[in-house]
């Protein structure tokens, strides 16, 4: 009794240092990478959420470095703070400066047949990253996850893996530089070695306090963590990176997906390999408010990739909660409230222009323009961009998934 109370002791104090600080409960926002929930209307406090997970603000002297470094100009979701915290991204900055290698692992965890708006975010942001930095990018498809916390069976979680694989191409990786690979296709042995090393570091009082497993969990739940941690190693891809395990990897991700690599950044060292830094993005909203993010599972809080133009266009009439007010005349009174109205987020993530941006947000709030002209604004956006990854779509069949998912070297020398 006295090692497990030392053991929960000195987990608690790991999790202070590694950023999960206690909250008080009514303040608290849930989040968690299989639930994302708030009271406030305007949604997840993000400022409090970085002092809650111990993280760093993206702040405007590091987006500026990112611009010196690499000679681009920040793109909208980077510049509007849609990526807004870090762990290290100035390490890789240095990297970049210094002409050492690094990479991109990103990921997918497929509980639909088609993505949704909120799930192309990271990947919009890292093709784009791709491209500025010219690095490699490692996409794990985590098919096995699903299958664990889903009613689904193996054969459906694959199916699923391997159309939301046609949708993540579909954003225009270079299939030169990317592999992607499903958890349930894809065991290489130096991959597995590293699942092993990591369950030999991690106790179960700490996967406990990490990610909240009861006794009642299937006991693939408490495993699962490992496999997801494994891609931030070099060595678990030798035919990409060989024996190497110095070269570390930056993860564009939505910041539920934290605690995975807190507790990867703690036990690399153990495993002397390198730790991964990140870049996390907040959750593009619901239709129905930012209260929660867009789920797959419930197709009226989304826009899929797969919907046509009517749905589009009707969801968002019919769905995407409004910060307008009750009557025309009130409306032009009062103003409406960008903060809460999903119209404007879905233009703040996915609108190109920021002069034009910036005057529908100061004429909404005058009451100038009505919710029903917000949502028509957001309509066309949303169905341009979603128009375009259809057309690419069409392109992409089973020959080019195999492509991507090709044990192979990529293009890069180290």
């Amino acid at each position: 009794m006295a090692a497990e109370a030392e053991n929960v002791a000195k987990q608690v104090e790991e999790l202070q240092v590694n950023g999960a600080a206690p909250v008080e409960e009514e303040e608290a926002d849930t989040v968690t990478p299989w639930e994302v929930t708030t009271t406030r209307a305007t949604g997840i406090d993000y400022d409090k959420l970085i002092v809650r997970f111990g993280c760093r603000k993206l702040d405007d002297e590091t987006i500026a470095r990112f611009e010196k470094v690499t000679g681009h100009r920040a793109c909208p979701m980077l510049r509007r703070g849609m990526f807004f915290a870090h762990r290290d991204f100035n390490a890789i900055l240095d990297r970049k400066e210094q002409g050492k290698p690094f990479f991109l692992y990103t990921g997918r965890g497929a509980s639909s047949g088609s993505l949704h708006l909120g799930h192309l975010v990271p990947f919009i942001f890292t093709k784009w990253l791709q491209e500025v930095f010219d690095v490699p990018l490692i996409i794990q498809m985590t098919d096995d996850e699903k299958f664990l916390w889903k009613d689904m069976k193996v054969d459906d979680a694959k199916k699923m893996a391997r159309e939301n694989m046609k949708d993540i191409i579909s954003v225009g990786f270079d299939p030169e530089k990317t592999f992607i690979f499903s958890n349930l296709d894809y065991m290489c042995a130096p991959f597995y070695e590293n699942v092993v090393k990591v369950w030999k570091v991690v106790n179960t009082n700490q996967a406990r306090a990490i990610f909240g497993f009861t006794p009642e969990d299937c006991l693939g739940k408490a495993a699962f963590p490992a496999v997801e941690a494994a891609p931030c190693f070099a060595s678990s891809f030798p035919q990409i990176f060989g024996k190497r395990n110095d070269i570390p990897c930056l993860i564009p991700c939505a910041i539920d997906q934290d605690p995975y690599f807190r507790m990867t950044r703690d036990v690399a060292p153990r495993l002397k390999a390198a730790k991964p830094s990140l870049i996390f993005s907040t959750f593009l909203p619901a239709l129905q408010g930012a209260q929660t993010k867009m789920n797959a599972s419930e197709p009226n809080t989304c826009i899929y990739l797969d919907d046509t133009p009517k749905q589009i266009k009707n969801k968002i009439n019919k769905y995407a909660f409004s910060g307008g007010q009750q009557t025309v005349e009130e409306h032009r009174a009062k103003g409406g409230n960008c903060d809460v109205d999903i119209s404007y987020q879905f233009l703040r993530f996915f609108m190109e222009d920021d002069e034009k941006l910036l005057e529908i947000r100061e004429k909404y709030t005058k009451g100038e323009i009505l919710s029903g002209e917000l949502k028509a604004m957001a309509t066309e956006v949303v169905q341009k961009i979603v128009a375009e990854m259809q057309e690419r779509r069409k392109t992409v069949n089973d020959e080019t998934v195999d492509v991507f998912t090709k044990v192979r070297p990529l293009a890069y020398k180290y």
